[in-house]
């Protein structure tokens, strides 16, 4: 794919809902989910690759060896996870897309970015392209340059969808077969039905 396209991967948190054992290192197909969305990514030709740390740096780095992809402390990822999306953004060059990525939808098919890379190729309008399972919106998202400044304005408590309504019609909801835009894994309970459904669809 496009080497104008960067990923954003948000890692950042302290999975308190987890007890503290970082989300990123869920498994999926028998592997880290983080590893997997990085590779997912790698695959796709997206550069610059960053994963965004805070409370679990050690852990996903080791997680992450080997892999070309770029750690960036996010010092105030405590203030909230705009904070830790807007370290991200700031490594990235200005005029690149954006995959942004969270951690917590570890269960994303291939395909998914496929179809947003699919949209922004025929939609030269849209500057933020939003995969939908079901009516329901999900992650990654991808954004174009236009978006950035909008998110830098924000606070960091303050969640990045609320500026959903001021890009109207230039925001792209992407119809995707695939369950795992929408399956937020914020919870054991959440993980553990996820990974059921992603069994059952891969006929395991």
């Amino acid at each position: 794919m496009s080497t104008e396209t960067a990923a954003l991967v948000l890692s950042g948190g302290a999975s308190a809902r987890f007890g503290g054992e970082p989300k990123a290192l869920l498994s999926v197909e028998g592997q880290s989910g983080v590893r997997r969305i990085a590779e997912v990514c790698l695959a796709d030709g997206f550069a610059p690759v960053v994963v965004v740390v805070g409370a679990h740096r050690g852990a996903i780095a080791h997680e992450l060896r080997g892999l070309d992809v770029e750690l960036v402390d996010a010092e105030d990822w405590s203030s909230g996870r705009t904070a830790s999306v807007q370290a991200g953004l700031a490594a990235l060059p200005d005029d690149v897309d954006v995959v942004f990525w969270p951690v917590d939808h570890p269960f994303v098919a291939p395909r998914s970015v496929d179809a947003l890379l699919a949209a922004r190729e025929t939609d030269l309008l849209a500057v933020w392209f939003i995969p939908t399972y079901q009516g329901r919106g999900g992650h990654p998202v991808l954004w174009k340059p236009q978006v950035r400044s909008d998110i830098f304005d924000l606070r960091a408590d303050a969640p990045i969808r609320s500026l959903l309504p001021e890009f109207g019609p230039q925001v792209r909801r992407v119809a995707v077969d695939d369950p795992g835009v929408v399956a937020n894994v914020d919870t054991p309970e959440a993980y553990l039905e996820a990974a059921r459904d992603w069994s059952a669809r891969a006929g395991v």
